[in-house]
């Protein structure tokens, strides 16, 4: 919202400089993004007239003027601008004048004696760009024919004039006007409110145009009337110009500058018709699916009907007998436009629902004023007295004859009391609060109350669509208390420290292991795209659980994974040039779940884990001399997880995935006392998505169960051994089809005592036909570490431990000894 503060004081004048206006309109919640006088700074600049204007001797495009500028004597000024001539009167800049810079952070332009072409220039002649009143320079700058000759511009024309830009929030739909902004400075400051006057225009002519309103849920009031025999090439006042001109608007024509005004004075957008291009009668009714308008923007729209459900709208017009004139509540068409042509008109002015106008005008890529005061909420009892206060301001201005005003009243909101807790204010705001105090706050917004013990029943004022709620009340008496004058008093309690969890580690030091492994932490939405979720985990329609109100279309699902996000960090990064990528995240993915019972901290019906993701891409190492360069891998990055994870013991069995290659892809299976458990996946992206993300190279991708990996458990102290322990190497040929990890699980669960760990170190594949092996075989060396801590171990011991292993993986594996 923007305005300058002598439109505002016309209506409400505190007792306060402008800065401390601004300061307390900051401090009750109307934020001042920005205020400046209506021109920079500039000295030595006058109204002056032009007395003759001869032509250059030595440039055609260049004139000699005589200049008076209140000084006694004429001054010789040689100007350039075709529409220098006698009789006009202009800016002058008198020599030692300083012009505001040409641009931004350059300095200002000092005016001196100089000759152009041979002839003496005393001084400088203005346009109104070189003031910085705008982008005009196409000549000098004509004032009014009785601006007084001498006096300096700023003062003529009210250059110092401070111009306010309000920073609204949403709910402040009502300020969204100079009388709305004035209600609030005198309920802040206390000074009086002086709202405009004007006299109803009379009716003299009976006309009408016959309005039927087909759909209450779009239009809750329609007023309109018809004036004959305007005149629309009439000149805008100029102070209306100026006041719109200050507000951000430019001059169109006298019937629009008109309408605008009263919007931004009143708060009520209207609009007006060329009544003689209207056919027939005027509905308000839903756009049919088809139908095609031409906007005043020079846009051309094509409307479409209600969605399959029947449900939602596409968006209201105004329509006539041939079909739609105007958006309703968004902007005209073209058709019915007011031209220089125009003699009769027809004048509306209309409350539509905030729910009919909402998202319609960004469907179309624009923003109008009226949808962005509509979408907020109108005043629904102010629509006749807006109607009016324009037929005067038209009549005036364009003259012409008025029709009696066609009001209905079809479906305003009712404006239902709200209850305030003196107690709960209290305790919101953390001040105390008397009911003397609380009544005045209430007095000064115009809030209609009634006081029940220490409670207060409020009725709003039409206006006020924000107060709905006891909060809403008790946010008004801190505006109105002044939110600077409620004390900062710092929370006082007894501070406990918390005993550190043993038996769990902390987010952060997964996190900081992972940051130690070169990965780089990556945030993202906990929603993702349609595409990317069915590609990834291969959803169904009802596995899906779609965001009701999305904030864009990317984003319109629930992630059930942190991998899609990943790999839209990781194609931005290589779309900037980036060769090696390590990504992780933290975060939640939600899943559907029957079993899920309401309770703190979930959902009904909904599984919502935390997941630890991450990818790895490009080159095992960055490019050294020392390295040869090959791709990342699967054990590259399993192997980063087991730094990560340390001291948990993990192992991986081969699984597939729909979003993993088929044959590079493990399930994460974590070691307990209990048992192996499932707690993740990790792979190389399977080629179909590897294609479809457009990806060079196939990243690796893990993912875990974030509180799985928490749980450490207790650490269990143990003894350092007095022996010395003891290892040998069990080498056993097995299919090529085994795994070493069945071999591992095969000796491990044979529990053998003194076994304290088993390692693989090596594995043998022999080329065909060069070994005593077949060709579908391998051979597996373990080495086997064996330590008793009471004694140092015997050879019978160790043999008969060595002998259990094998017997184990002869059974179970169908292996033989090497």
């Amino acid at each position: 919202m923007q305005f300058s503060e002598s439109w505002l004081r016309q209506y409400v004048n505190p007792s306060l400089d402008s800065n401390a206006l601004g300061h307390a309109m900051t401090m009750a919640g109307l934020e001042v993004e920005e205020q400046h006088s209506v021109a920079p700074p500039f000295t030595k600049i006058v109204v002056a007239q032009i007395l003759s204007a001869e032509q250059h001797p030595d440039a055609d495009r260049l004139r000699v003027c005589k200049v008076d500028a209140g000084t006694g004597q004429e001054l010789q000024i040689v100007c350039g601008a075709p529409n220098a001539r006698a009789g006009i009167k202009i800016p002058c800049a008198m020599v030692g004048a300083e012009l505001p810079p040409a641009e931004a952070g350059g300095k200002p332009f000092m005016i001196k004696v100089g000759k152009l072409r041979g002839v003496e220039s005393q001084g400088m002649l203005c346009s109104g760009r070189e003031l910085g009143l705008g982008d005009d320079h196409e000549g000098i700058l004509e004032l009014p024919a009785d601006a007084p000759v001498g006096e300096d511009i700023r003062q003529y024309l009210n250059l110092d004039d401070q111009i306010f830009v309000i920073k609204l929030t949403p709910n402040k739909a009502d300020c969204l006007s100079l009388m709305g902004m004035a209600r609030e400075v005198s309920a802040i400051t206390g000074a009086a409110l002086c709202a405009p006057k004007w006299t109803p225009p009379a009716v003299s002519i009976q006309d009408k145009r016959k309005v039927t309103v087909e759909n209450t849920e779009l239009c809750g009031r329609f007023a309109g009337r018809v004036i004959h025999g305007v005149n629309p090439k009439a000149k805008t006042p100029d102070w209306i110009i100026q006041r719109l001109c200050n507000a951000g608007q430019r001059s169109i024509s006298a019937l629009v500058d008109l309408s605008n005004y009263v919007m931004l004075e009143m708060g009520q957008p209207t609009h007006v018709f060329d009544i003689d291009k209207l056919q027939g009668d005027i509905t308000v009714r839903w756009a049919k699916a088809g139908e095609t308008l031409e906007l005043l923007n020079g846009q051309t729209v094509t409307l479409q009907g209600p969605d399959s459900a029947g449900k939602l709208q596409d968006a209201g017009v105004v329509a006539d007998q041939s079909g739609p004139v105007a958006l309703a509540g968004i902007m005209g068409g073209n058709h019915c436009a007011v031209t220089d042509d125009t003699k009769n008109i027809y004048v509306e002015a209309a409350y539509w629902q905030p729910s009919a106008i909402q998202g319609r005008a960004r469907r179309f890529n624009f923003s109008t004023d009226a949808a962005h005061r509509f979408e907020r909420g109108v005043d629904p009892q102010n629509t006749v007295n807006c109607l009016e206060y324009l037929s005067s301001l038209i009549i005036e201005v364009c003259g012409g004859q008025a029709g009696p005003v066609d009001d209905q009243v079809l479906n305003v909101p009712e404006r239902k009391p709200v209850k305030m807790r003196l107690a709960r204010a209290e305790k919101v705001i953390g001040i105390p609060l008397t009911q003397e105090v609380v009544a005045d706050v209430f007095k000064r917004l115009g809030f209609e109350f009634k006081q029940e013990g220490d409670a207060f029943i409020v009725t709003p004022p039409s206006y006020r669509f924000d107060i709905e709620i006891e909060e809403d009340l008790i946010e008004e008496v801190a505006r109105m208390y002044g939110f600077e004058n409620i004390p900062d008093v710092p929370p006082i309690s007894s501070l406990k420290m918390s005993a550190k969890a043993e038996a769990k580690r902390g987010v952060h030091l997964l996190r900081q292991r992972l940051a130690l492994q070169g990965y780089q932490e990556a945030v993202n939405f906990g929603f993702t795209d349609l595409e990317s979720e069915q590609r990834l985990a291969a959803a169904t329609e009802k596995d899906l659980i779609a965001v009701l109100n999305p904030i864009a279309s990317q984003y319109g699902v629930m992630r059930s994974n942190l991998w899609g996000g990943l790999l839209g960090n990781l194609k931005s990064n290589l779309n900037r040039g980036a060769g090696r990528v390590r990504l992780f995240e933290t975060g939640r993915v939600f899943k559907r779940d029957a079993s899920v019972q309401e309770e703190a901290g979930k959902v009904a019906g909904f599984h919502q884990p935390q997941q630890v993701g991450g990818l790895a891409y490009g080159s095992f190492v960055p490019e050294q001399w020392a390295s040869a360069d090959r791709a990342v891998d699967f054990f590259d990055v399993k192997g980063d997880l087991e730094r990560v994870l340390d001291p948990l013991h993990f192992t991986t069995e081969s699984a597939v995935h729909p979003a993993l290659h088929p044959g590079r892809s493990a399930q994460i299976q974590l070691v307990t006392p209990a048992g192996k458990k499932n707690i993740g996946w990790i792979g190389e992206l399977h080629p179909g998505l590897q294609q479809a993300y457009e990806l060079p190279q196939a990243p690796v991708l893990f993912e875990m169960d974030l509180e799985a990996i928490r749980n450490l458990g207790i650490p269990q102290p143990e003894e350092l051994s007095k022996f010395p322990a003891v290892q040998r190497d069990l080498a056993v040929v097995v299919k090529q089809a085994v795994s070493a990890q069945t071999l591992l699980d095969a000796m491990n669960a044979k529990k053998q005592n003194f076994v304290k760990a088993i390692e693989l170190f090596d594995e043998f594949k022999p080329k065909a036909g060069s070994s005593s092996m077949a060709d579908d075989e391998k051979s597996l060396a373990f080495r086997v570490t064996l330590l008793n801590p009471q004694e140092t171990l015997q050879d019978a011991q160790i043999e008969a431990v060595m002998t259990a292993l094998l017997s184990s993986l002869e059974k179970n594996c169908a292996a033989r000894l090497r």
